[in-house]
């Protein structure tokens, strides 16, 4: 296991910074571990495509953030308007050649009333409650996932959590986790996968239970992935997106309840800019700022990747503050026009800024090495800037996992059948150091069976396994090991060890020429229906029933004879199959008088 260097890793984003970009091929002999995964909005395809794709090194899953629930049998495609002239299809295709699991999200919006366009509380929750209606939607969803061929899918239901009362709370959670373990299984049963992401849960314990109606201890035995939406946590008014602190105990309460590999910590790659102070009137016109240049305003947001210039615009010198692991900055600006009667004003708005920069990302990239988590997720893709991308690399190259080389010998590489073989499997890492105390998994495949597991154990000293085996037919073998924390999976080459038939038959010593004989034998395994022939080399004069085909024993029967007398030379050959290659008896010298 690598010991993590943490104060090296807090550092390492100041020689970064300076850096532009640095490619994935620049760091092929030495690959980061895949921490990176994030969302693709239908809206901004064009944007965060590019960003998911230029950065495979890091990623391995992506959560296209394209549908929404509109009622228990109704999945709103939401990328195919807003992108008429690229086919989703198309971009499946692209996510699917980079090698990523696709797991998109899909959103609440069933309870938004027609008629007002206003929320109606309750209606998932009940939707939840009513087997019926909670079979509809388990099926809807199976359906997307199978139909697209997608790895699984993300819920993403956070009308729960901020537009129905947490009165509704109690009553919603044994809805959530019935409904995630009833999904889940359906999933499972496809070869699928769950992901579900929320706002931050935090040990009851401390007092503080965050959006408890989640119930993560409850379903973290059903769920593949747990995405933390660790942002958000000031909106009303200036202050940190989602402080390291805050972050740190959600993680810590996630890993608590479930295995470590499943939490992901949502990043965010937007800002927020607050209007603190207003000085003058603000104009009306040509734009109106009267509602949104005001204290009692919502703050603005802004992509990561324009911080850097809003602050040189505007003057401003951002500071990192260490307590939170963000940057804020403070600036003025100026908005002129007129007021409704066409008088010329103007006004001075104060505006502070937060925002997680490539220190930011850094700091919580490294909460996947403390704690090994699965990852970060990014809320999204396209909005960073590309010095966060090189800190997150460098946090992932820093925890890396061991590349592990596999290799499966055989004592032979084709042998009788029941013959005895010894199989010598080896693990070690790119510098042949041996990798000991691996449990590794021989596997076996023929004609009639898919890789099946036959033998294990854990590997000596020297990093290798030595197995005896019986050969039964041709076999195709190879060694896996399964992956952990510090070393990646492996799996050797297969190669094939082929079979032959074992011949037994009894040939004369002697013959007289003209007269036929009867020449009988097996081959084993003793089965019907193996063809064999009697091969008599170059000789002349030779006739009779020359091929048979075994029967149920294994028995087979050629009658034959020579015309001439002399010395003539047979032997047996038995066909080869998908399961044996072609066999043939030495050759016997027969005197025919």
């Amino acid at each position: 296991m690598r010991i993590v260097n943490w104060r090296r890793l807090t550092s390492l984003v100041v020689a970064v910074l300076s850096l532009v970009a640095v490619t994935p091929t620049a760091l092929a002999d030495n690959p980061p571990r895949k921490i990176l995964s994030g969302w693709i909005p239908y809206y901004s395809t064009k944007t965060a495509l590019p960003s998911a794709l230029t950065n495979a090194d890091l990623i391995s899953e992506v959560t296209p953030f394209w549908y929404t629930l509109k009622d228990p049998q109704t999945i709103q495609d939401n990328y195919t308007p807003a992108n008429p002239s690229i086919p989703i299809a198309g971009t499946i295709t692209q996510l699917q050649q980079a090698g990523y699991l696709i797991l998109p999200t899909i959103t609440d919006g069933t309870a938004i009333d027609p008629k007002t366009g206003k929320y109606v509380q309750l209606t998932l929750s009940n939707y939840l409650a009513n087997p019926t209606t909670e079979n509809q939607i388990i099926t809807s969803i199976v359906n997307l996932v199978t139909t697209n061929k997608y790895d699984g899918i993300d819920l993403d239901w956070e009308n729960f959590a901020y537009v129905d009362s947490n009165t509704t709370w109690p009553t919603t959670q044994g809805r959530w986790v019935t409904f995630i373990k009833d999904l889940s299984a359906a999933l499972h049963a496809q070869g699928k996968l769950l992901s579900v992401t929320t706002p931050p849960l935090f040990d009851p314990a401390t007092g503080k239970k965050g959006y408890y109606l989640y119930g993560w201890s409850q379903i973290g035995s059903a769920i593949d992935r747990l995405r933390i939406m660790a942002y958000d946590y000031s909106t009303s008014s200036p202050g940190p997106i989602g402080p390291i602190t805050w972050t740190e105990s959600a993680v810590q309460y996630a890993i608590s309840v479930m295995p470590a590999s499943k939490v992901f910590v949502g990043i965010p790659g937007y800002g927020r800019d607050w209007v603190t102070k207003v000085d003058g009137t603000c104009p009306s016109l040509p734009i109106n700022y009267l509602k949104t240049v005001s204290t009692s305003a919502g703050a603005a947001t802004f992509v990561m990747h324009d911080a850097a210039n809003l602050a040189t615009t505007y003057g401003a010198k951002p500071t990192y503050v260490d307590k939170y692991g963000e940057s804020t900055f403070t600036y003025q600006k100026v908005y002129n026009g007129t007021t409704a009667d066409g008088s010329l004003t103007t006004c001075t708005a104060t505006r502070t800024v937060w925002y997680q920069d490539a220190q930011g990302f850094l700091l919580r990239a490294a909460l996947v090495a403390k704690y090994h988590l699965g990852g970060i997720a990014e809320w999204t893709f396209g909005m960073e800037d590309p010095t966060a991308v090189i800190a997150i690399r460098q946090v992932a190259t820093s925890i890396a996992p061991d590349p592990v080389l596999a290799n499966l010998t055989s004592t032979a590489s084709s042998v009788h059948v029941g013959d005895w073989i010894t199989l010598t499997a080896l693990l070690t890492k790119k510098d042949t150091t041996p990798f000991a105390g691996i449990l590794a998994q021989v596997e076996m495949k023929t004609a009639n069976t898919d890789w099946t597991k036959i033998y294990s154990a854990n590997t000596a000293a020297d990093g290798s396994l030595s197995i005896p085996l019986i050969v039964a037919e041709g076999t195709q073998l190879r060694v896996k090991a399964d992956g952990s924390w510090d070393r990646l999976a492996a799996l050797s080459p297969g190669f094939s060890v082929g079979a032959s038939r074992v011949i037994s038959w009894n040939p004369p010593t002697s013959m007289r020429h003209g007269v036929t004989y009867t020449v009988n034998g097996t081959v084993q395994p003793r089965v019907a229906g193996v063809p064999v022939h009697l091969d008599a080399g170059s000789a002349r004069g030779v006739e009779g029933q020359l091929s048979a085909v075994s029967d149920s024993t294994g028995s087979f029967l050629f009658s034959l004879s020579v015309a001439q007398p002399g010395t003539t030379s047979f032997r047996v050959i038995s066909d080869s199959d998908s399961q044996f290659v072609t066999t043939q008896s030495e050759f016997v010298t027969v005197i025919v008088r």
